[in-house]
């Protein structure tokens, strides 16, 4: 990091614009920022998913080490999304990244059953957090595409690769902790509603 913060607050954003890394200014309602601000939500949400894990009990805390190390690399690639946006030069996303990715959403699976109904976005904390992450971080792609079509400069097809197999990977990894944490999958159930069309 070439300047350190020595001031949090600069009141250079009064005016609704924000200082890129090149010295220029853009409107904070930019399409840029919307990608920029849903990565940075889904950052966060992927560290509450390791505080879900650092607050299950030691015995099932364990068993989810190496997934800790797996969180800690997605937190930095998302942090290397951010670094891409706000620096167009920056290349911090490359296709080993995403070929990582692929290969987790494989070693998950082999343990999972196959998938033979919905499932809804619900379970325990953990795996609710999980789903609030994977939906996050499709809303993140769908701004990140938008950007893309109208800029195809601003964010790379690496970037773009990424968080659709981040959202996969999401997705798996709820059905991984499901199964590992013991609390099960909730399934969606066609006939709950029946009673409403009597």
């Amino acid at each position: 990091m070439g300047n350190r913060l020595t001031k949090i607050y600069t009141r250079t954003g009064d005016n609704g614009t924000t200082g890129m890394a090149d010295g220029s200014r853009l409107s904070k309602s930019n399409q840029l920022f919307v990608v920029m601000g849903d990565v940075d939500e889904l950052n966060a949400h992927i560290g509450m998913i390791l505080a879900q894990i650092d607050a299950l009990s030691t015995q099932k805390a364990s068993v989810f080490s190496n997934l800790k190390n797996s969180l800690s690399i997605v937190q930095h690639l998302l942090f290397n999304i951010g670094g891409e946006l706000a620096m167009p030069e920056y290349k911090g996303i490359n296709e080993s990244h995403i070929t990582w990715l692929e290969s987790e959403i494989d070693a998950f699976n082999e343990h999972l059953p196959a998938l033979k109904d919905f499932i809804l976005p619900a379970g325990s904390l953990l795996v609710s957090q999980t789903h609030i992450a994977r939906t996050v971080c499709r809303r993140a792609e769908r701004q990140a595409v938008n950007l893309h079509l109208n800029n195809d400069q601003a964010i790379s097809s690496n970037a773009l690769k990424l968080l659709n197999r981040l959202s996969d990977w999401l997705f798996v990894l709820s059905r991984y902790c499901a199964k590992v944490e013991g609390s099960g999958e909730v399934l969606w159930d066609k006939t709950i509603l029946d009673k409403f069309d009597q």
